[in-house]
């Protein structure tokens, strides 16, 4: 039998706050969306009092108001440095580990059944809460969909201190606890799938463990067949040490105000490109397309609404800041209107190849030369050695008036020296 196990950091972006400020243990917190727009994180505080996920911040804050809500602006570079360190531990645990998102993790404990795998997680979870101050919760199951659910036990069973491990249950036990557990709670199904399972007769996890496989895959997908072999303990979903690359990189952000001037929208477009152009390098990909949109607010009803957008294909796949950045602006140009209030720019990087064996063009003047390779090597490793845009294109703006608000963010502990929490 398998023994997968998925490790979830509690409330993340919340418990994240809290591990620099122990003021804010068992107060009501919550941090909010670009530009502080919409809770992404809640405390059990705040689950507690209703405020649901992506709830609109001006829509509570007479609530929060009320009981004391401590808001937080999103703070990305503290929650990205902790999710490092949290991986990092873990990665002692096993030599097989998928990093599934920021705060997910799975680990492939099959080669540790000798160990006593309950006591093994809680370690795991004493470690990471020494060392970090992140709680934890460890679900193990022989799939990862059952690993999945376990860690929901681990989280919603205060009994289980944390932990759970559906191998070491008596299947009977285990089939009371999935009779217990909506449908919906199973990883892939969702709020969509959901609804659409229950007409059909299918209300808790169990019911679709029973459900037949085949028939379910001819009224929705292979998927959905995968993930009922998977909750019988047959693996569909293998674990993946490396996340395959993206097909699309995305880049776009909200302005904190409006934004009217062709420049600024430029710069904006400058940074955005900037960034993406570096996941496309950390990824080993060029691009053979890119798309650049801007857009008014829709919900200003007293003004004109204006969207648009332009996908420039690029005879030659590259990988170069400067030279995305320059077929970026030309297509700004090409959609921009004066006079509007912009309140949204971003870009996409399309048709991703791999760098090894790409397609170039023999009548192109632009081809991937050494010095662009290395000269984009240069400026990642020292923004990797020493911070965030330590060197950029200065068409990227300094003053940056535009960007998103983050009124309420707290400091970067973890990243920045002048920064650095003060022990007196």
């Amino acid at each position: 039998m398998r023994n997968i196990a998925l490790i979830d950091v509690n409330n993340f972006y919340v418990s994240c706050e809290r591990a620099f400020n122990p003021k804010l243990k068992d107060k009501p917190v919550v941090v909010l969306s670009n530009n502080d727009g919409c809770a992404v994180a809640r405390s059990n505080e705040v689950k507690a009092l209703g405020v649901g996920m992506g709830a609109p911040w001006f829509k509570f804050k007479d609530l929060a108001k009320q009981h004391g809500i401590v808001a937080y602006s999103s703070n990305y570079a503290l929650y990205a440095d902790m999710s490092n360190r949290v991986m990092s531990i873990l990665r002692h645990y096993s030599p097989d580990q998928e990093v599934y998102s920021i705060d997910e993790s799975f680990l492939d404990l099959t080669s540790f059944q000798s160990r006593d795998l309950i006591s093994y997680a809680h370690e795991m979870r004493q470690r990471i809460l020494q060392w970090t101050h992140l709680p934890v919760c460890v679900g193990i199951g022989s799939t990862k969909t059952l690993a999945k659910l376990a860690n929901h036990c681990a989280k919603k069973r205060p009994h289980m201190n944390g932990v759970c491990n559906l191998n070491a249950l008596p299947v009977n036990e285990v089939n009371h606890m999935f009779a217990e557990i909506e449908v919906g709670e199973v990883w892939g199904i969702g709020r969509q799938l959901a609804p659409k399972l229950k007409a059909l007769g299918i209300q808790t996890v169990f019911d679709l463990k029973q459900a037949n496989p085949e028939r379910l895959r001819q009224q929705f997908s292979v998927v959905m067949e995968k993930t009922i072999r998977e909750l019988n303990g047959t693996v569909c979903i293998e674990m993946e040490e490396v996340s395959p690359p993206k097909k699309q990189i995305v880049s776009s952000r909200s302005f904190g105000h409006p934004v009217r001037d062709y420049n600024s929208l430029a710069e904006s477009i400058t940074l955005y490109i900037s960034r993406a152009a570096e996941k496309l390098r950390k990824q080993h990909s060029y691009t053979s397309s890119v798309y650049v949109y801007i857009r008014t607010s829709p919900f200003k009803e007293n003004e004109p609404f204006y969207s648009n957008g332009l996908t420039i294909a690029i005879p030659t796949p590259t990988d170069n800041t400067m030279q995305l950045v320059n077929v970026a602006l030309w297509g700004l140009k090409q959609i921009y209107k004066p006079h509007y209030n912009y309140a949204k720019a971003g870009v996409m990087l399309r048709e991703l190849v791999p760098v090894q064996g790409v397609q170039t063009d023999l009548f192109s003047q632009v081809q991937v030369s050494p010095k662009s390779t290395k000269l984009m090597q240069t400026m990642d490793g020292i923004n990797k050695k020493m911070g965030k845009e330590s060197i950029k294109l200065a068409s990227e703006g300094f003053t940056r008036p535009w960007k998103m608000k983050q009124e309420n963010k707290s400091p970067c502990y973890t990243t920045k020296w002048e920064e650095l929490v003060n022990v007196k």
